[in-house]
């Protein structure tokens, strides 16, 4: 059961001190390791915050020992109430800079809070002076991040952390997206059309183009999500992938069939050739702008694969 933090006494205070500080520098190493190979630079920020809680670790303990003695007891976050829970995500990988930083800024105000109460609960002058100059410490964690960033982060090594920080945005986000947009406006265009020209019905045209477009959402996003875990490749987490990739197959499908609600077939069917036409060109600026392929070959492959899928289904549906 967890204890109230009025309940605690000031050695068990002191206990819990040392388990916060000594998990502090775990977390900041673990995201120095998380980060060695795609922010190298901003990894060494981390490793300095790691040594800086180690020093207040140390402290702490010299301090338990002059008044409680060798014995510390195991105390930890989870036994007091109070606590903000948090997520380990310090243990995925690969690891985002920003929700590095974004934790790392949590955990400085959550341990600077404790300190400022620790120091009420306790009569102690040594303490309460160690106490205050840790809380004093934890305010100054930011111009310590910021300072470090500045001496760690050059201009060059910023660049090439900008470039990983984008290279992983394309593998996690861009590409599995737009393999999904491509897959859900080309594949689902035949069964669509051909529908349409059979039956000449907009609602048949509609509830078609629906089921295809969920079905390729769902049979995509899993696709996406079982190629492979992300821990060789650096894709990311499997169900983010699949996730982004299922939706944007959907959106690419529904896309096309929505102009079908309209009772009016020839309307309907002008207006959905011609968000085929907006979804082909989104496609294409999509690989242009991301994959850095040239626009001019990229719009011919991508408007003449959408082309051929159309009139097949066309050709079907007439058949």
């Amino acid at each position: 059961m967890a204890k109230n933090f009025t309940e605690l006494s000031e050695r068990e205070i002191l206990a819990l001190a040392i388990s916060l500080e000594e998990e502090d520098g775990r977390i900041y190493a673990d995201f120095a390791d998380g980060l060695r190979d795609d922010y190298p630079a901003t990894a060494e920020i981390f490793r300095s915050m790691q040594a800086e809680e180690d020093s207040h670790r140390r402290s702490l303990i010299e301090l338990y020992q002059q008044r409680f003695g060798d014995h510390i007891p195991l105390l930890r976050r989870h036994d007091v109430k109070g606590f903000v829970e948090r997520k380990p995500v310090w243990l995925v990988r690969p690891l985002g800079i920003q929700t590095a930083r974004k934790q790392v800024e949590i955990m400085e105000l959550e341990t600077r809070r404790f300190y400022e109460r620790a120091i009420e609960r306790t009569s102690d002058a040594s303490t309460r002076k160690l106490l205050g100059d840790l809380a004093e410490a934890e305010r100054q964690h930011s111009a310590l991040a910021d300072a470090l960033e500045e001496q760690q982060l050059t201009p060059e090594r910023r660049g090439q952390e900008e470039e990983s920080q984008r290279r992983l945005f394309l593998l996690q986000i861009v590409q599995p997206g737009l393999a999904g947009l491509m897959d859900g406006s080309v594949s689902t265009l035949a069964p669509v059309f051909a529908a349409a020209f059979a039956t000449q019905n907009t609602w048949d045209a509609f509830l078609v183009g629906m089921a295809a477009s969920v079905g390729a959402g769902i049979s995509m996003g899993f696709a996406e999500a079982l190629s492979d875990d992300g821990s060789l490749t650096g894709r990311g987490r499997p169900l983010v992938r699949g996730g982004v990739c299922g939706l944007m197959t959907t959106a690419g499908g529904i896309g096309h069939t929505l102009p079908f609600l309209i009772p009016d077939f020839h309307v309907a069917l002008s207006a959905a050739i011609a968000v085929v036409a907006v979804e082909l060109a989104a496609i294409s600026f999509i690989r242009h702008r991301y994959m850095d392929t040239p626009w001019f070959p990229t719009a011919v492959q991508v408007v003449i694969g959408g082309v051929l899928v159309f009139l097949a289904g066309v050709f079907i549906g007439k058949s």
